[in-house]
């Protein structure tokens, strides 16, 4: 024995610097976190931060990416096109629940710290959100269309699906700040609120004023 701390693969050293980056400016923010702090937690130099990740900007960018990539396959990932339009939403709520309730850290810096600074880091979390609103239009739209509702136009699908993302984006916010709430409860709530209205669309009910 050489007494030598084992060399990590490059991947893990970074994942490690970005788990660190991601507690750092969640809690602190953008601009107070400082490299120091990311390099003392996870137990690395400042000069290996820099040369690994880059600048602040460029880790603070790296975390947005990797974060809503993890966001973008949970909501996504558990889908199965089989399944009834209610479990198809269910499992894709839930799913997307329990990232934000074992990440808390990673959804902080998605929708409240990235959109806040402007440029790139606004861009990246815009595009993982029309990435979001995207399947979730798919997947309203395709159980629209499966059930003859000829009154849907694509307007009408397109707002619904944002008024679902942006509900589960404010409920999301809701359950960071409610640590002891069941990411499963946070889903069944969101369906309850959501699904009893696209439910009854889905079967050719329209509500009228």
């Amino acid at each position: 024995m050489t007494g030598k701390t084992k060399r990590l693969p490059r991947y893990v050293r970074e994942q490690q610097m970005l788990d660190a980056a991601v507690q750092m400016f969640a809690r602190r923010g953008y601009h107070a976190a400082s490299m120091d702090e990311v390099a003392e937690l996870a137990g690395v130099s400042k000069p290996m931060v820099y040369l690994y990740l880059g600048s602040k900007e460029e880790l603070f960018l790296a975390c947005i990416r990797r974060e809503a990539g993890r966001l973008l396959d949970a909501f996504a990932g558990q889908v199965n096109q089989a399944d009834a339009p209610d479990q198809q939403l269910w499992h894709a709520l839930r799913a997307f629940f329990v990232l934000v309730a074992e990440n808390r850290d990673s959804w902080r810096v998605l929708h409240q710290q990235a959109p806040a600074h402007g440029e790139p880091f606004a861009g990246e979390v815009a595009a993982m959100r029309t990435a979001i609103i995207a399947f979730a239009a798919d997947l309203i739209d395709q159980n629209i269309r499966s059930r003859g509702v000829s009154e849907a136009t694509e307007h009408d699908v397109s707002a619904l699906a944002h008024a679902l993302v942006g509900a589960g984006e404010s409920l999301a916010d809701w359950a960071t700040e409610h640590p002891d709430e069941d990411p499963a409860t946070t889903a069944r709530r969101l369906m309850n609120f959501a699904w009893m209205g696209l439910d009854n669309l889905l079967h050719g009910s329209i509500w009228r004023p």
